[in-house]
């Protein structure tokens, strides 16, 4: 990003709920300014807004329809819903703007807000620079007065229209029938609509994290923590287990054996997939600086390539949609598959694998693992301060790592889009090289940070 941002990070704005910058006031400012910014032409304007289960979701929500009122457009609220279904209904709706409230995998403490343009994908660096330099001023004379206020209303048949969205994803014809399925909702926003698509499509469902009461989102469930639904699958002699995160566009996949299957290999096996099918487009997929070196080399031997990104899955969506591939995502679980969505969907990708396991008619474990992966460590060093990845005692560290590493190896360091956090990443054929080196980096960070 060439110019600093204010609010937005690379997911949105993000935070601490009821405090800056996730408060009421900064979500009113930004239903006024993202109202301001997207009133193009003539037509009564509206905003779809989604939520998750948060319980300041309730305070988010209301600040931003209060905004968005004032900015003259009309307000459909969603209640809980997949991120992905709000970038579904921003594009079947005909809305000039899509607003997701959520932090995503985060604790329930923490809030976010995401916004999409009427196309249903993320918006670009410019139009967020555009709402950061509207909230920050006086919009007094640019909102809506009289009969031009925003109405607000609730839209009904939301989850129906989401699930049938996601089943018309998959041939006709195929069933789930026969297969056991563990789905890990996270006590999320998918706790209505995952466990219902996969029962409508003939799946024996069982159900964990799908009884949300507003502060145990993510609490030791979901994709970010996966130790719930692998003992689940193991005590139900499930076939595979599928945990979405708090938002549900991101997913992991346990096998029948317990094994945690990550985004990688999912990409590896719908890449594969596709590819045998003729429906790979772009000769290859798109992931982060993140995904491991081994999704590079079996792509390689597939004959295909891999294109990475910086990190978030909104780099990556921009990256598919110049260059023409349809497959891509993240590591943690964010698969983007464009011939159906327009930024991460959990279930849809994990409605893909179950197709694949299907088809070939063989065990999870067996479709879901495509490649050995290169040793890998990452680790976060928290800061609260400063910029410790410019002192000089840290960039003398980093660079003795990757001469260390050389050729077989990579290192990637980044701070958090979302925390104060610095994240430090090394993969490479010898374990012990890539320990060391990690090891090394966060404690030259450490002691930079203190």
């Amino acid at each position: 990003m060439s110019q600093p941002r204010k609010y937005f990070g690379t997911d949105g704005i993000r935070g601490y709920a009821n405090r800056s910058p996730m408060t009421a006031e900064t979500a009113m400012k930004v239903g006024m300014a993202a109202g301001v910014a997207f009133k193009r032409g003539s037509h009564r304007h509206c905003v779809v807004i989604g939520k998750d289960t948060r319980l300041s979701g309730y305070m988010i929500e209301t600040a931003l329809v209060a905004g968005f009122t004032a900015a003259g457009m009309d307000v459909f609220q969603l209640g809980p819903v997949p991120t992905p279904a709000v970038a579904m209904l921003t594009r079947s709706l005909r809305a000039d703007i899509g607003v997701m409230i959520s932090a995503s995998h985060n604790a329930y403490h923490d809030n976010g807000i995401k916004l999409f343009g009427p196309n249903g994908f993320k918006l670009s660096d410019s139009i967020e620079l555009e709402i950061e330099r509207l909230m920050d001023e006086d919009l007094t004379s640019q909102l809506a007065s009289g009969h031009l206020i925003g109405r607000a209303s609730r839209v009904d048949g939301v989850d129906d229209r989401y699930i049938e969205f996601a089943k018309r994803t998959l041939p006709r014809k195929l069933t789930l029938e026969g297969l056991r399925v563990v789905v890990d909702c996270a006590n999320g926003a998918a706790y209505k609509v995952a466990p219902a698509a996969l029962w409508e499509l003939g799946a024996d469902v069982v159900t964990i994290g799908d009884k949300p009461d507003g502060t145990n989102i993510n609490a030791e469930c979901g994709s970010t923590h996966t130790a719930a639904l692998a003992r689940k699958v193991n005590e139900v002699r499930a076939d595979i287990g599928i945990a979405l995160d708090g938002d549900a566009d991101r997913v992991m996949i346990v096998d029948e054996q317990s094994n945690v299957v990550d985004g990688d290999q999912l990409m590896a096996l719908v890449a594969q997939s596709w590819k045998e099918k003729e429906l790979l487009t772009g000769d290859g997929i798109v992931a982060t600086v993140m995904s491991n070196l081994g999704l590079e080399r079996f792509l390689g031997d597939q004959g295909l390539g891999l294109a990475r990104t910086a990190v978030g899955d909104r780099y990556v969506v921009d990256h598919m949609r110049k260059n023409g591939y349809n497959v891509g995502g993240e590591q943690s679980g964010h698969i983007v598959l464009s011939d159906y969505a327009t930024t991460g969907d959990g279930l849809i990708a994990a409605l893909q694998v179950l197709a694949v396991v299907q088809s070939w008619n063989k065990p999870v474990s067996e479709v879901c693992s495509r490649f050995e992966p290169v040793p890998q460590v990452l680790k976060n060093v928290r800061f609260d301060d400063g910029e410790p990845l410019k002192d000089k005692g840290v960039v003398e560290c980093i660079e003795e790592g990757r001469n260390r590493l050389a050729n077989a190896g990579r290192l990637v360091i980044r701070a958090s889009g979302t925390e104060p956090l610095i994240r430090v990443m090394a993969e490479g054929d010898d374990e012990t090289v890539v320990r060391d080196v990690v090891d090394d980096i966060c404690s030259s960070l450490r002691k930079a940070a203190a």
